[in-house]
């Protein structure tokens, strides 16, 4: 009877001591610093999101202030247009971050439209009727600061992604990663060639 109890004791304790080396990763070994970043890359994701929504959302008003001007280059406001209509095709979702194909493709169209705006105040410049009034102004100040808020942005979201990735990538924490599946995360990059230039914005 002793020798039952005896092991049924043994076995007790053997089982407590593999739930403890089960959790020891998870509590004592990053779980809750990796729970902590991928929150972190979220909301740093979520205000990259917004402020590229801002910008989208200014553009019809600044489209209808330059089609005001006499003989205004048709040819540099429709790439605006077609470029804002193919940046906000891609859903900005929690999901389209973690994606690398698709988050390029939100990158690049994104930088078509930078560019487009960039090449819309630089033709501005020779339509003086069109650069005195207040709206006009009043547009390029909000679209540059919102363009810069931008980049500020993605300069964050760039870091806490840097951070989570390192994270998961290094010892003990990896070991942790792995056990709960937590992958590295794609960065928010800009190609060469595709234009991410904010426009400048002269008076």
């Amino acid at each position: 009877m002793r020798e039952i109890r005896r092991n049924r004791w043994a076995a007790l304790i053997l089982n407590l001591g593999l739930g403890l080396l089960v959790l020891l990763p998870l509590s004592g070994c990053g779980y809750n610093d990796i729970q902590a970043g991928d929150e972190e890359v979220k909301a740093r994701w979520a205000e990259v999101g917004n402020q590229y929504q801002r910008r989208a959302d200014l553009i019809p008003n600044l489209v209808q202030t330059v089609k005001g001007a006499a003989n205004f280059e048709k040819e540099t406001l429709e790439a605006v247009i077609s470029a804002r209509s193919q940046a906000t095709s891609i859903q900005i979702t929690p999901e389209l971050a973690n994606d690398p194909e698709a988050l390029q493709k939100f990158a690049d169209a994104q930088g078509q439209l930078s560019s487009a705006l960039s090449r819309l105040f630089a033709v501005a410049e020779s339509y003086p009727q069109l650069t005195a009034t207040a709206g006009f102004r009043d547009l390029q100040a909000q679209i540059e600061g919102t363009e810069n808020r931008i980049t500020v942005a993605r300069g964050r979201y760039i870091e806490s992604v840097r951070a989570y990735n390192t994270l998961i990538r290094s010892f003990p924490t990896n070991l942790t990663a792995m056990a709960t599946s937590a992958e590295v995360k794609p960065t928010f990059e800009t190609r060469a060639g595709v234009g991410d230039t904010p426009p400048e914005v002269q008076f």
